[in-house]
């Protein structure tokens, strides 16, 4: 799978107690919805997930011969949670479910970004760079979104540059790559560096190195913010330990009022070619307490919140030999936070039919991801649409921001 390796240069990284680099802290924006305060974090899910197991189209009449011991029902051991009817939750997904039920979640089924091929490393291109074909790894859909936002109130003028994202994992992912300068943080895998450490390093390198000094000073000043977060690395992004790890951090640093308002995280893990029915569980399991442990941290700015969780493709509409699926096309999204319009699945449906699949054997997309990402930046972060058309998502002339998706 699709894992870009930044160069950092020692003036690029801090690495002082807990993996936290960063410049500075962003300011609000100035033309949100509302005048709101918002936050907007992506989560991707690199590997591809099948989203006709993470939300079954069980009142689909064709979709028990195409899922056959695989296919989910409302009732009997491991049953579904119903959402709509029609449509069903995997059990691994109470927290979802519950938020869907209060009108902070919802389901963008039969999706896809505009990639009509099965690579993993053409897929994620696509899904994080926001260009319409594969090949563009210089900058991320997130990042150039950050660029075009409207800067307002300067939350903390005192720091040298604004930074509005923040990208958690050890490297940041291809989403939020780009010019807009980001914080960055990865649960710790060291134990704590002695209290006087940071003193040290920042007189030697005041004597030595100004532009370290003023970097290291300003991971210092992010370490306060983050302090609190109590983790360490158990797992990584492929665990739902690490998941939740990785979400519980995030929270808490861009719910802070000098913090960034936009963060982006990458799971792992999630190219079921076999076992899937247990491998997705321990997933599920892990990304559904992840958007828990956002709703728990965020606290008070949750209602201004708005998580979008997304993956390359998806996979194939009926099972393999070995109880897996294949590489596919329609899949699902789920947008969480309590700045969403939820309780309801959106999609238009296309139905399971061969003659209904594409290539005859894939779930045909039918709502175009892109226009998902406008809908949310245009009414919670006051993107301007020429923005989102020419520069965030290139190629997107066609593709109309969604409507109703925040309260």
């Amino acid at each position: 799978m699709l894992c870009e390796h930044l160069s950092p240069t020692r003036r690029a990284v801090l690495g002082a107690s807990g993996a936290l680099f960063a410049w500075a802290f962003m300011p609000r924006f100035a033309h949100a919805a509302g005048g709101r305060d918002p936050r907007f974090v992506t989560i991707i899910l690199r590997g591809a997930l099948d989203g006709l197991t993470a939300v079954p189209p069980i009142g689909d009449p064709d979709y028990e011969a195409l899922r056959q011991q695989s296919a989910m029902r409302i009732e009997g051991t491991n049953a579904a949670l119903p959402l709509d009817g029609f449509f069903a939750l995997h059990p691994s997904m109470r927290n979802f479910q519950r938020l869907f039920r209060a009108g902070q979640a919802a389901v963008v089924h039969a999706s896809a970004t505009s990639y009509r091929e099965r690579s993993h490393f053409d897929g994620q291109d696509v899904l994080e760079s926001g260009f319409p074909a594969p090949g563009h790894v210089e900058t991320g859909w997130l990042n150039r979104l950050l660029e075009g936002l409207p800067a307002g109130e300067r939350v903390a003028p005192g720091l040298a540059e604004r930074v509005r994202g923040l990208s958690v994992g050890t490297t940041a992912a291809l989403v939020i790559r780009g010019k807009a300068p980001v914080l960055g943080w990865a649960p710790s895998i060291l134990k704590p560096a002695d209290g006087d450490l940071a003193p040290r390093l920042a007189d030697l390198y005041g004597q030595k190195d100004p532009v370290l000094a003023r970097l290291l000073q300003e991971g210092i000043d992010t370490g306060k913010i983050a302090s609190g977060i109590d983790i360490k690395a158990r797992g990584g992004p492929g665990d739902p330990n690490g998941m939740e790890q990785m979400a519980r951090g995030a929270a808490r640093l861009i719910a802070h009022p000098e913090g960034p308002r936009v963060a982006a995280l990458a799971f792992e893990g999630w190219d079921t070619h076999a076992q899937e029915t247990d491998r997705l569980a321990k997933l599920l399991t892990g990304l559904d307490n992840a958007l828990a442990a956002f709703e728990q941290e965020l606290g008070p700015v949750w209602k201004d919140t708005a998580i979008l969780v997304a993956t390359e493709f998806g996979r194939t509409a009926r099972i393999n030999g070995t109880e897996g699926t294949d590489h596919g096309t329609g899949t699902t999204a789920f947008l969480a936070g309590g700045a969403i319009r939820g309780g309801r699945v959106i999609t238009d449906w296309p139905g399971l039919k061969e003659a209904q699949l594409h290539d005859a054997r894939d779930l045909a997309a039918t709502t175009d991801l892109r226009a998902i990402i406008k809908g949310v930046a245009t009414d919670l972060l006051g993107a301007n649409a020429g923005h989102l058309r020419d520069v965030v998502f290139p190629g997107s002339e066609n593709v109309q921001a969604a409507k109703g998706l925040i309260v």
